[in-house]
């Protein structure tokens, strides 16, 4: 019989972690957390010193049972849920859940399930951290407050179904404000000048790139000033004013945390956060191995550090150093340069065994699982090696008044970019013409290339680029990424369309409620500064229940402000001029969870929908007839023509009845100002009360 029950969370782990311990151990899983607060009402009393509340979740009544029954038998129970506050929670939810009060128990983590990281767990157990426990309990029950009080009051604003988060909110907030940012952007004209020159002695003409005249910095904006300099270029005698030669040197990239293997595996693999997550979580609570059993081959992947163990720092340069030679191996560890946010309470991401090559392995793993394994396992490997270096030549080139410059560069030393190179790092461009090239070189002009070019906004987000934003800001941590991008897809606040995240209807309907309403919480720096809060309990520097009595009051405040304003500007079903076909009643404006759409008022009679086409009062600038506001099918908003698809006019931006006096085209809104719909024109101006 076991003398020894392990108590881990997910029964993935089960099988693997038994192999490891043989006979004398039992190993069972709880399935996650076992108590949570009731989901009925608030869960604490503010009156008894915000004492939570806790009851078994339903369903896991009957794993509470067995593993009771288990505990029964066992001399010594050991608590291994995950290294993180989240897993600190639930041992200490079992213990209670369980009344081990009489028993041994220990809490043991590990940073990887495998067998030596297992067995060395046993023999350095410990009590459980109340400090982890408290930060998770402060964590729960600030979302708790925000989701309770504020939900209601978007449920009697805008549609029952609703709902806000701490997190949530201001990741829809960030959103919708770089979305406003790009519609009230406005594109300006701007010209690049190359020449392409003859080399004496060579038939391939050498590309430099205009940079000054007269020591200033060229700033070309329309095609006149471009056609005088042009005009003054082509009169001029070109030579080498300078060559320059020396080296650049490229670091190696740190290896993975959450947000940087959301990031890449979005970027590389296509892979959305929420399937990053859920295949990292295979790979790290163990895969059958053809040869090996079932064993985790990465750690903990739940982590905001790039610190990584001795033992595996030490592996991995040896096997470098072997594979690919000593001068690949990096002689220190990297060093994270980090702004305080980082916890460090574990390792970074790494393979659990460097010499478990991907190719090795390959049959053994899901096409996807293989793929995120080998972009682990190849950052891993590159940040344990030397740089690349570069060998650069770069040239000034003189023209009268006017200088220009080439450069170019090649690599001297491949260093990590043996193993691992990002999809967005430029491509080296050798220029052989430039290794010829000195002060006493003749040059001939060939031709001045001239290019219109137009200013960019900031792209949209993406998955990828919000995990970043996030972090930059200290919004949320590594578990919360996935699931708050999510919840902002389920509740349809926001779409994504080529990897793009957009604003939809709904979204901006509960976001102009949130900005209004709850300014603070959705606030990015008051989240982050919560979220230091939390890592001061963490570190036992700030007692739990202060920050909870300290917020809720302002909330409560908040809400109560909230739902007088609000009261007054609830939305009615506006009656429209459209006949029901039906039975002949004018029918009404709904807001449903993709937005408005027209209903019949006689319902449950009169079950009968149409979509509703908003009118903008401006002609279509193809036909003639009206443009309405359009949505495509994942709920983006847009303008087209009342008569598609006869007509295929579309526009982003909000089209305006004054044409265009510069070339007669049609104009449309970009914030305070009306601007040209072609760009090649640029014609703006601000727009009027009229407008």
């Amino acid at each position: 019989m076991a003398k020894y029950l392990v108590i881990v969370e997910s029964p993935a782990k089960v099988k693997t972690i038994k192999k490891f311990l043989g006979k004398n151990y039992e190993v069972a899983a709880s399935n996650g957390h076992v108590r949570d607060l009731p989901k009925s009402q608030l869960g604490f009393n503010p009156e008894n010193d915000f004492e939570p509340k806790y009851i078994t979740i339903r369903g896991k009544g009957d794993i509470l049972a067995n593993l009771r029954k288990e505990v029964k038998k066992a001399e010594k129970i050991y608590l291994a849920t995950d290294p993180d506050r989240e897993g600190e929670a639930i041992s200490w939810h079992l213990y209670h859940a369980l009344k081990l009060e009489d028993k041994k128990v220990y809490r043991i983590t590990f940073n990887e399930i495998t067998q030596s990281a297992v067995k060395a767990s046993l023999k350095h157990p410990r009590e459980i951290d109340m400090n982890l426990v408290n930060a998770q309990q402060a964590r729960r029950m600030l979302d708790r407050m925000v989701g309770y009080r504020i939900s209601p009051v978007l449920w009697s604003k805008v549609k029952r179904g609703l709902s806000a988060g701490r997190v949530q909110s201001v990741a829809l907030r960030l959103i919708s404000d770089r979305e406003n940012e790009i519609n009230e952007f406005i594109p300006e004209e701007y010209w690049t000048i190359d020449a392409d020159l003859y080399v004496e002695g060579e038939k391939k003409p050498l590309c430099a790139k205009l940079d000054t005249k007269g020591g200033e910095k060229l700033d070309l904006t329309n095609k006149n000033q471009v056609e005088a300099v042009k005009k003054e270029l082509e009169s001029e005698q070109f030579f080498v004013k300078e060559v320059k030669k020396g080296e650049r040197i490229k670091k190696a990239p740190y290896p993975f945390t959450t947000s940087t293997l959301q990031q890449e595996a979005s970027k590389r693999l296509n892979f959305s956060t929420q399937k990053t997550m859920r295949l990292a979580q295979q790979l790290y609570e163990g895969v059958d191995i053809k040869g090996q059993g079932t064993v985790g081959i990465i750690t903990y992947l739940r982590t905001d550090s790039v610190r990584v163990a001795e033992e595996a720092d030490t592996a991995a340069r040896a096997y470098i150093s072997e594979k690919y030679g000593a001068q690949y191996a990096a002689d220190a560890p990297k060093e994270s340069q980090s702004k305080g946010k980082i916890q460090d309470a574990h390792e970074a991401i790494r393979p659990t065994d460097i010499t478990r090559m991907p190719v090795l392995i390959k049959e053994s793993l899901s096409r996807d699982q293989f793929r995120l394994y080998q972009l682990i396992w190849n950052r891993f490997v590159a940040s344990r090696m030397n740089p690349a270096r570069y060998e650069t030549t770069s040239v000034k080139i003189g023209a009268g008044d006017y200088q220009l410059h080439v450069s170019a560069s090649k690599i001297a030393f491949e260093g990590f970019l043996s193993v691992y190179t990002a999809d967005d790092e430029e491509k080296e461009e050798s220029n052989v013409l430039l290794g010829s090239i000195d002060e006493n070189t003749k040059l001939s002009l060939k031709e001045i290339d001239a290019k219109q070019h137009f200013t960019q906004p900031q792209p949209h987000f993406t998955e990828a680029s919000l995990v970043k934003t996030l972090e930059e800001h200290g919004i949320g941590r590594p578990s919360t990424y996935a699931p708050t991008i999510t919840t902002l897809l389920a509740r349809r606040y926001v779409t994504k369309e080529q990897k793009n995240l957009y604003m939809t209807e709904l979204g901006e309907a509960v976001n102009s409620i949130m900005v209004e309403a709850f300014g603070t919480i959705v606030d990015e720096h008051f989240t982050a500064n919560m979220e230091s809060l939390l890592d001061m309990v963490e570190e036992g520097k700030v007692q739990w229940k202060t920050i909870i009595s300290n917020f809720y009051p302002d909330l409560e405040e908040a809400v109560a402000e909230a739902e007088k304003k609000l009261e007054k500007v609830e939305i009615a079903d506006e009656v429209t001029d459209v006949i029901c076909e039906e039975c002949g009643r004018n029918m009404v404006i709904k807001y449903g969870p993709h937005g408005k759409f027209l209903a019949c008022p006689g319902f449950p009679d009169c079950r009968n929908t149409k979509p509703y086409l908003e009118k903008i009062g401006v002609p279509c600038p193809v036909c003639g007839k009206e443009i309405v506001l359009r949505k495509t099918k994942k709920g983006r908003r847009y303008y087209g023509c009342e008569n598609n698809p006869e007509c295929d006019f579309m526009s982003w931006a909000k089209p305006v009845a004054k044409k265009c006096p510069n070339c007669g085209g049609y104009m449309v809104e970009k914030g305070s100002k009306l601007v040209c719909a072609d760009a090649q024109c640029g014609y703006v101006e601000v727009k009027s009360k009229e407008n």
